[in-house]
């Protein structure tokens, strides 16, 4: 018999406790064993309980749900996934969750938010499942972004940030793990493409984030803007990311298709696209994250000559995405996560 995912819910209001316990005891590997309506009742049931997952609200009285998010993860460390209307808009105070040591969140719809979660149910469920595997790892430290340098410690030559690209996946644990990687890449580098699986109303604040600390400009992609030397380029919430051809020089492509693998933007719809028009000048690099997407586009880039790297389970929050990646036989090197940028570098420099 599978392991039964105990849960506890930590909302002020008595209906969100009452929808979101029925939404996750529908489900047979799921068991509310707890609610409370507020940090202080929340800790004594947490502390008393030790559930595998706790969903939290942010808008609480007595205390906010970060503040309380700040304390659960120094004295004990348990998944988390928020819930609330102000993750929707996003973004600051989702990112600033997700800092904090959440494994995820969810947006709480704004009106009519009973009949709203209920039909969130599922995105729900499979967030509160993810969690429940989750490693919780340190958090990354944020250093003021560095001046703009030329080139250092073994980076991408002048020609290779012209001819070369590197290819980043990733989902659950992502932001963090993103951070931490590209805080270690030089200014002087070849465009970085990057899908991290977000709603749509994080992928702009993040990359705003991630732009204030980095040596790099990160931004999100723009439908057909050309690929720069020195960028990151995030894929937007709800849109694929693909790579077209003009000219010679390489563009963003936004496709609202399909998702794959249950995601858009995929990882996956990336890096063939990466595979189809870069080849043997690509670095592909797949970090953590639940599922398979990214791992048949991992192995097209392998097939077309690219290097790729995939995150160790060690160093993953989930390791689902960076595990099935090895297991097609689309990787190169498994790394843990320090030492993925040094290895990008190696690789560029030789």
């Amino acid at each position: 018999m599978s392991r039964v995912i105990r849960v506890v819910v930590v909302d002020d209001s008595l209906l969100m406790r009452k929808v979101l316990s029925e939404i996750l005891n529908s489900e047979s590997d799921i068991e509310v064993i707890g609610t409370a309506p507020d940090p202080y009742a929340a800790r004594e049931l947490i502390r008393a309980l030790s559930p595998d997952v706790v969903t939290l609200d942010i808008e609480m009285p007595k205390m906010n749900g970060l503040d309380f998010l700040d304390k659960l993860m120094r004295l004990k460390p348990t998944p988390v996934v928020m819930i609330s209307t102000l993750t929707a808009q996003g973004s600051d105070t989702a990112l600033r969750a997700l800092e904090l040591g959440a494994v995820d969140c969810v947006a709480k719809p704004r009106l009519d938010v009973s009949r709203g979660v209920r039909e969130l149910g599922e995105e729900i469920v499979d967030k509160v499942r993810t969690a429940s595997h989750a490693r919780l790892a340190p958090r990354a430290v944020a250093t003021p972004r560095p001046a703009k340098p030329a080139i250092t410690h073994g980076g991408a030559s002048s020609h290779a940030q012209h001819t070369r690209l590197v290819a980043v996946g990733a989902s659950t644990g992502g932001t963090q793990a993103l951070q931490t990687f590209l805080l270690q890449l030089p200014a002087a580098m070849p465009p970085v493409v990057v899908v991290q699986h977000m709603p749509p109303a994080f992928t702009q604040p993040f990359a705003r984030r991630l732009d204030g600390i980095c040596a790099l400009t990160i931004k999100e992609a723009e439908h057909g803007e050309r690929l720069q030397p020195g960028h990151v380029y995030i894929a937007p919430g709800d849109y694929h990311l693909a790579l077209e051809r003009q000219g010679g020089y390489l563009h963003c492509k936004l496709l609202a298709t399909d998702r794959v693998n249950r995601h858009r933007p995929s990882v996956d719809v990336l890096f063939e696209s990466v595979a189809e028009l870069v080849g043997h000048r690509s670095i592909g690099v797949i970090m953590t994250g639940m599922g398979a997407d990214g791992a048949q586009g991992m192995l097209a880039m392998k097939r077309a000559g690219s290097y790729n790297l995939a995150q160790d389970e060690a160093s993953s929050v989930v390791y689902g995405m960076p595990k099935e990646a090895v297991k097609a036989g689309g990787v190169d090197k498994v790394l843990s996560l320090d030492h993925l940028a040094d290895e990008v570098l190696k690789q560029l420099a030789s």
